[in-house]
């Protein structure tokens, strides 16, 4: 038995000579110390040697273990500590390099475009509301004065998503004004941006989509000068103090009377530009008194109250701003391009 156990420690210690990693190391353990190893099996047999043997062997046993135990120690602290030295030579950072410059971006034009739009008004006292983009055709054309013989109903210029006509993508941000005053007392005093959807072909001034933004204001003794002075105010912030504005007659459903309202040419001054196609103006945005019918059918008595709304695409103030003269431009993701802003 003694001449077994020296084999046994001889074994071990020349197989951990050839280790290379932690699970072969781990197997050696198990094969001569496990609950089933070759230094374990020797010592369920120490019961058939004599009492003067046992002391002897036992005594020999637990100096093969401890010094098993010690190579296996000494072999994982050598694959640990190489293990960390390969680890540490692959993290190696090489404080010469040059670094790499990360590059940063910066908000697209027709962001900046809504946001200072929105900055505006809010300065001005107004709130900003939402609605859905998946909308009721009542919301979008019958509350707001625009009946179903209409010609903006009409199937070429509207994507309608059921059979029967009741359900479309919003042409307008228009039916937003509608619910808020249908669950609003006045006074009110809103903006409304948002994606709309119109059934355009693409090119330098459509888009099947696109955004808008309407505003409106109800309270009493609400008259057409206020309608002018608030626009007024606005188109100086939005293109320099030294704007001016003018309002030309149009017609809209929703608004009686209604106008569209140019800003002079922030690119001339007024003295004529192919910006401005040498009228020294640019057209803005429509705006007009709210009709007593759409107030009627949401709720709101016209003889107690009346109200302005007014309505931009706001691409359109994009390229004005920005002398883009294609609106493909502002979709198209061209680094180059949007690089400028």
């Amino acid at each position: 038995m003694r001449d077994k156990l020296k084999k046994i420690k001889e074994l071990a210690v020349e197989n951990l000579k050839g280790v290379n990693d932690l699970k072969n190391l781990d197997d050696l353990r198990v094969k001569f110390l496990g609950k089933k190893g070759e230094l374990t099996q020797i010592l369920k047999g120490m019961g058939a040697l004599s009492k003067e043997e046992r002391p002897i062997v036992g005594q020999l046993a637990n100096e093969v273990r401890e010094e098993i135990e010690a190579k296996l120690e000494e072999a994982k602290k050598g694959l640990l500590s190489k293990a960390m030295e390969i680890k540490l030579k692959a993290e190696t950072i090489d404080v010469t390099m040059p670094g790499k410059a990360r590059t940063l971006g910066h908000r697209h034009p027709m962001n900046q475009v809504i946001d200072n739009i929105k900055n505006i008004f809010i300065g001005m006292g107004y709130e900003i509301a939402e609605g859905p983009e998946i909308e009721l055709a009542h919301y979008n054309f019958e509350a707001l004065n625009i009946p179903k013989d209409h010609p903006a109903r009409d199937e070429q210029d509207t994507f309608y998503i059921d059979g029967k006509g009741d359900f479309l993508l919003r042409t307008q941000t228009s039916p937003i004004q509608v619910r808020v005053m249908e669950n609003k007392k006045p006074p009110i005093r809103i903006i409304a941006p948002g994606r709309v959807y119109r059934s355009d072909e693409v090119d330098a001034t459509h888009s099947p989509i696109f955004h808008q933004l309407e505003g409106l204001v109800i309270d009493k003794g609400i008259t057409m000068g206020d309608l002018k002075g608030a626009l007024a105010v606005f188109a100086k912030e939005l293109f320099g103090e030294d704007t001016q504005v003018r309002f030309r007659p149009h017609h809209f459903p929703f608004t009686e009377p209604s106008a569209e309202m140019d800003a002079s040419c922030f690119a001339c001054g007024g003295k004529g530009c192919r910006v401005c196609k040498d009228s020294g103006f640019i057209e803005v945005l429509g705006c007009g008194m709210v009709h007593p019918k759409v107030l009627e059918m949401a709720g709101i008595d016209p003889n107690v109250y009346s109200g302005f709304a007014f309505g931009m695409g706001l691409e359109r103030v994009a390229m004005q701003k920005y002398a883009i003269s294609d609106l493909r431009l502002l979709f198209e993701n061209d680094v180059k391009f949007l690089k400028q802003f």
